[in-house]
């Protein structure tokens, strides 16, 4: 139980900085895409979908190992509803970063032409959901038990 404090704050960290990463690139993009200047949008989502998008997915692939090790190291059961819960939860978000991927993917391959409304309003509830189920995620993690 040493390691328990240093462990839960590697397992914090990288939520926050999810959930800032995502806030941080829906702004970016939603004022690029605002701007009206077709290149600066190029450029802002293909940097989003070639750098940020695998940091960002690392960062979430870092979540379910340290939360594992957490709840082995503590020996909670892993059956308990909240830790039951947030798995399905991740899951969904995981599918959701994986279509906003595509979206924006779309959105890049569109080029000097301008998106259709309803691409760009796809691309904004895939970011906002992934923020709602981040921030129940989070919820759920300072609710459980120890």
């Amino acid at each position: 139980m040493e390691h328990y404090p240093l462990l839960k704050m590697l397992h914090m960290l990288p939520g926050i900085f999810l959930l800032l990463g995502v806030l941080a690139h829906i702004f970016m993009l939603w004022k690029a895409a605002r701007s009206g200047d077709t290149a600066i949008l190029q450029r802002k989502l293909k940097r989003t979908r070639l750098i940020s998008l695998p940091v960002l997915g690392l960062l979430a692939l870092s979540l379910p190992v340290t939360g594992w090790w957490l709840v082995d190291l503590t020996g909670l059961p892993l059956s308990q509803t909240w830790l039951l819960a947030s798995s399905v939860l991740f899951a969904v978000m995981v599918l959701l970063g994986l279509l906003l991927n595509g979206r924006l993917a779309a959105w890049q391959a569109l080029g000097d032409r301008p998106a259709p409304a309803s691409l760009k309003r796809l691309a904004a509830v895939y970011g906002v959901l992934i923020i709602v189920l981040l921030l129940t995620i989070m919820g759920l993690m300072g609710a459980k038990p120890v």
